[in-house]
Parts: structure tokens; C-alpha cells; sequence
């Protein structure tokens, strides 16, 4: 798609340099994955960018799918990690991200699962603002012991919960980074990430949509993100110089409707779907009707290759029967 043919090959054609001493830290070209809880069927794929397929440099976007719990207590994480550009390590950092945010999902899934069907969102953004915080300030403290500034091992982080409870429709978005969230409802494209200074309203009941037919408009108050304005005070002798602003937290929660399709995404796919009209009528043509596609179908639908974008490209779409 695009005004002309892409630069690079459609398959890959070098292999990232591998140490023979160190082979657990080899990325594969392609993951793919997916599940069915309730009412909702995910799919979820991360793919080397044709860029990094002919470079034979290894994917710097990771995918980590997981589900805490049992029955209809149970709680599905997707997290999906970007590592910083043309920086050693990018790939490690991104898997570490993932994994940091695991396993503090993990150990909390109990609170946060309850916390979803109650509606509590205020306890929820609070609580995951913090989980988010430490996990990547985990990451932070790495760099440090590997000798490297904190931008240089670094990742964006966005993730997606959903409760395995039938009953409950909440889905959860909240994250740092660039990206896209979008949804797909009756046939139109829908760019609902979360804006830095975005109101974002009381409830979780209609958040991020209008109310269903029947139900009254949710009254909105003033919650407002906080965000850094980048303005930096002179430094004193006495104290050392403040950190660079640091990209802000995001979060939504929103109800689903039967029918609805819910697509997160790295910044892969998240600029060819806003850059690019034909991507987004193709996949809509491919995921609007027939139900949810299968693993195989979901990734070539996601690797549609477009002029102009050859990143990595990491998806994770939630249908809703």
C-alpha cells in the first residue's frame, strides 16, 4: 500500500548476529499468540519491521501475553514494549519492561480483577500509575548498572487487561509511550488514545464512548492526566540537576459493545493506520465481519506492508462476540 512499492524485501533476509556463549538472548523474527475468555477473543503478534529484517538487527518491540488466575477470577495481561532506537541492548530492554510489568500484574491480579468489575478507576489508575512506575524504574536502575545513560536503555510500555469474567465488559488500557489504541465500531475506525491533558471523566461506565441506547449521559468532573512542561529550573551547586521530563502515564477504561473490535498497538502499526486510509479500509474489510480471524490470518493482516513504515510492528486485538 502507499504511492509506490516498499524499499525492502517482503520476507526476511539477514539473521541478527548471534553469541555463541549467550543464545537465550536471540529474538525470533515473529510472535504470535492468542485466547478465548467469555465473550472477548484476543489475538496478539509482534513482528521484525522490514527495516530490521534486512539489516539483520533483532526485533526491539516485545509481546508478553499472560493470564493470572483461574475461572472467572482470572485476569489476561498483554504487554507490548518498544526499546529505544539505534541502541545496544534495545531488544533487552523492551523484554525487561515486559517482564517487570508481569510480574507486578501477577502479584496484584487479585486486587486489580476486583478492582475492574467494581468500577473502581480511580483505584485502578492509581495502582497501575504505580506499578508502572516501579517497573520501569527497575529498568532505569539497570541502565545504571550497565554503565548507560537512562535513555539509552529504555522502552516504551503499553498494556491491556482484560478479566476473564463473562459479565464484565471493562477493558483496560494504561501505559507509557508512543502508540496507538483504537477501536473498530460499525464499520469506523476510532483513535481513542488517551491525550496528555485529556479529561477523562468520572466512571468507567461510557468512558471513552457515548452511553449505550437507553442508558443517560455520565456527568463528567474534571481528572485531568498530569503532565511535565519540559521547563527546568538552573541548576544549584547544592543539589544535583533535575531529571529530563519523562513521557506521562496513560490510562482508559471503557466499556465494550458486542461487536466491537479493540486493537493496541506499538508505534509500528500505530503510524501506518493513522498515515495511511487504504491500511485501515483493508482491515476493516478483513475484521468487521466473519468474527475474529485466525493466528495465522491475524498476522498477515497485521505484516500488510505499507511505503514508508518498516518498524517493527505489535498488536494485540480483542473482538467482542
Amino acid at each position: 500500500m502507499g504511492d509506490g512499492p516498499p524499499t525492502y524485501e517482503a520476507e526476511p533476509s539477514a539473521l541478527p548476529a548471534a553469541d555463541p556463549d549467550d543464545l537465550g538472548e536471540l529474538v525470533a523474527d515473529t510472535v504470535l499468540d492468542g485466547a478465548r475468555y467469555g465473550a472477548s477473543t484476543l489475538r496478539a503478534a509482534s513482528v521484525r519491521g522490514d527495516s530490521a529484517r534486512y539489516r539483520g538487527e533483532p526485533r526491539r518491540d516485545a509481546l508478553l501475553t499472560a493470564r493470572f488466575g483461574s475461572g472467572e477470577d482470572a485476569l489476561v495481561l498483554v504487554a507490548m514494549a518498544t526499546g529505544a532506537r539505534a541502541t545496544p541492548g534495545a531488544h533487552r530492554a523492551a523484554a525487561e519492561a515486559c517482564d517487570w510489568i508481569g510480574r507486578a500484574v501477577g502479584r496484584s491480579h487479585a486486587r486489580l480483577a476486583e478492582d475492574i468489575r467494581a468500577a473502581r478507576r480511580g483505584d485502578l489508575k492509581s495502582g497501575l500509575h504505580r506499578l508502572t512506575d516501579r517497573s520501569l524504574g527497575k529498568l532505569r536502575a539497570h541502565a545504571a548498572d550497565l554503565g548507560m545513560e537512562p535513555d539509552e536503555y529504555a522502552a516504551s510500555l503499553r498494556c491491556l487487561l482484560l478479566p476473564a469474567d463473562p459479565s464484565c465488559r471493562t477493558r483496560v488500557f494504561f501505559g507509557v509511550g508512543a502508540g496507538g489504541l483504537f477501536r473498530l465500531r460499525d464499520g469506523a475506525w476510532q483513535d481513542i488514545e488517551p491525550r496528555v491533558a485529556e479529561a477523562t471523566g468520572e466512571g468507567v461506565v461510557g468512558f471513552g464512548s457515548p452511553p449505550p441506547p437507553g442508558q443517560p449521559e455520565q456527568a463528567e468532573e474534571s481528572d485531568r492526566l498530569t503532565m511535565a512542561l519540559g521547563i527546568t529550573t538552573p541548576p544549584s551547586p547544592y543539589e544535583p540537576a533535575p531529571e529530563p521530563p519523562r513521557d506521562p502515564f496513560r490510562f482508559r477504561a471503557s466499556i465494550a459493545r458486542p461487536g466491537d473490535t479493540l486493537v493496541l498497538c506499538s508505534e509500528g502499526l500505530a503510524e501506518p493506520l493513522r498515515g495511511e486510509p487504504e491500511l485501515a479500509e483493508h482491515l476493516t474489510r478483513r475484521w468487521e465481519k466473519g468474527g475474529p480471524p485466525g493466528l495465522a490470518a491475524f498476522l498477515a493482516d497485521v505484516q500488510v506492508r505499507v511505503k514508508g513504515y518498516a518498524d517493527d510492528r505489535t498488536a494485540a486485538a480483542v473482538w467482542e462476540a
